[in-house]
């Protein structure tokens, strides 16, 4: 049976403590540690997970680091004398590469790093994998079953991990955003807007599943739904003249270049 600690249990760390248990992982399997006492209380009654100290989390299998990045160096200092190379360290910090860990730990221990996103909270994740220097192929497929109950996993060479963090860490709050925009239009056009809201949600929801599970590319899709004449193509020409696609390739750098920013400071 593998022992699984969770260092910072907040909202990342705690639905990825949630997928676990829902899977079937005991809760004698899993500890976590907290900064509260009572974070640590709630986390016990929701879920029946001790809170420990750091020293024994690390005794782990597989030991999850959930702490802010701010907070990570001073983390690592503490493992750094605990954890051994048959420990799995799994990151889901933002903007901190795997050599950030492997220099602080001044032993061969392997590392993954994983770029979660917030549909986590509701078992829809998309995650984003990559593996330092002594990680292979097993630490990699054992955090992809650690992820498998809170959502989807896609591994990445890690010269590629800020591009698609742009695309999927980030990526919620730009369909937020567009969903926002189009409920809004939606009250612009006379709809109540509890109604918009549902309408945006459930087309949302139905898209997102054709591009997922039909095969099929985006444009493709695009076109099944895009009349000549109609009244789609007719907003479609206004989403371009007003650089739809241009914002978004420049937004999507801009998120690209701000984690390497992160990453290198």
């Amino acid at each position: 049976m593998t022992s699984i600690a969770v260092l910072g249990a907040g909202t990342m760390g705690e639905a990825i403590l949630a997928g676990l248990l829902r899977s079937g992982t005991p809760a004698s399997d899993v500890v976590v540690t907290t900064r509260r006492e009572e974070r640590s209380a709630e986390l016990l009654a929701r879920h029946g997970v001790r809170t420990v100290s750091t020293e024994e989390a690390a005794g782990a299998d597989v030991v999850v680091l959930g702490v802010k990045p701010v907070d990570m160096a001073g983390l690592v200092e503490e493992l750094a004398h605990a954890v051994t190379p048959q420990s799995l360290l799994v990151s889901i910090a933002a903007g901190l590469p795997t050599r950030f860990y492997e220099e602080r730990l001044h032993r061969p221990v392997p590392v993954v790093r994983v770029m979660p996103n917030t549909p986590i909270s509701v078992g829809e994740a998309m995650n984003v994998l990559t593996a330092g220097q002594y990680a292979g192929e097993q630490h990699l497929a054992t955090v992809e079953e650690l992820l498998a109950p809170v959502g989807r996993s896609v591994r990445v060479k890690e010269t590629l991990f800020d591009a698609a963090t742009a695309l999927a860490g980030s990526g919620p709050a730009y369909h937020f955003l567009y969903a926002e925009a189009m409920v809004d239009a939606g009250v612009l056009l006379g709809l109540p807007r509890a109604m918009a809201r549902e309408l945006v949600a459930q087309t949302a929801y139905g898209a997102a599943a054709m591009l997922r599970d039909s095969g099929r590319s985006a444009a493709e899709l695009r076109d099944q739904v895009t009349s000549p004449g109609g009244t789609t193509i007719a907003a479609l020409r206004q989403l371009e003249a007003h650089g739809l696609r241009a914002a978004v390739f420049d937004a999507l750098e801009a998120a690209r270049d701000r984690s390497r920013e992160m990453g290198a400071g």
